[in-house]
């Protein structure tokens, strides 16, 4: 399954929308996720997994690069 993070690139840092940064990763649940990117110093405001149209949309944007954890 592919999921959507959003998440801060400080762990200190307090979350605003406009600071938010995206990475997309294959991985079988939300929590191998949190728990590949606990070493980053991320401040993660959540993960979201996206398939069907969703992700068929995601991936024709110029920023998608799905991320190997």
């Amino acid at each position: 399954m592919i999921f959507k993070v959003y998440y801060q690139e400080k762990r200190d840092e307090v979350a605003i929308r406009e600071n938010t940064k995206v990475l997309y990763t294959e991985a079988s649940s939300e929590r191998e996720v949190r728990h590949a990117l606990k070493n980053r110093p991320y401040n993660i405001e959540y993960v979201q997994a996206i398939e069907n149209s969703y992700l068929a949309y995601e991936q024709q944007s110029p920023n998608y690069r799905l991320e190997q954890l």
